[in-house]
């Protein structure tokens, strides 16, 4: 028995709800694509949709390979480390997305939920990839929150998105259909 044995069950739960929150964007999208275009929605999506499913995306993998049949936790490790690297890379990305973007102007929730968790959790991802050997038992502990970390983020933006939509874009040619 492994390090890893006890954690099956939880990144069982955590990749499965991250799985089927990627399908559920899906439906999203095809839903809200009749809506109103303007100019910037392209930015916007890419600042505020895209990041929701790649954290999703990336606790569906991290899970993947946390519940794969290891023999000690070196390699899981590398995996969780290069997923935080990439997910520090990732996180400045979308850092200058939603600098960029004009068609939102981020506010104090937006920054916490699109950049700054985000961040946390990869940088969480990489520290705990560099004291796995040495603190395995708590190493796993904050890959696991990690994960959960990032399925709350996703959770939360993608319900922010749908709000904005429902709220937002779908009010505002209405409201202008009223003054024509």
């Amino acid at each position: 028995m492994t390090v890893l044995a006890g954690w099956e069950n939880f990144y069982v739960i955590v990749g499965s709800s991250a799985g089927a929150l990627i399908g559920l964007q899906f439906v999203v999208m095809a839903l809200i694509a009749g809506l109103p275009r303007g100019p910037g929605v392209a930015q916007a999506g890419a600042a505020f949709a895209t990041p929701t499913v790649v954290h999703f995306g990336a606790v569906l993998l991290l899970s993947a390979a946390m519940c794969a049949p290891w023999h000690a936790v070196t390699s899981p490790a590398a995996i969780w480390g290069l997923f935080g690297l990439l997910g520090v890379a990732y996180a400045l990305l979308v850092v200058r997305r939603l600098r960029v973007q004009s068609i939102y102007r981020p506010e104090l929730e937006d920054w916490l939920f699109y950049a700054l968790l985000p961040l946390a959790a990869y940088v969480m991802l990489a520290v705990c990839a560099c004291a796995a050997r040495a603190r395995t038992h708590e190493a796993l502990f904050g890959v696991g929150a990690a994960a959960l970390l990032l399925l709350i983020i996703g959770i939360h933006n993608a319900w922010d998105s749908v709000t904005y939509h429902v709220y937002v874009t779908r009010r505002e040619p209405q409201e202008s259909e009223r003054r024509g």
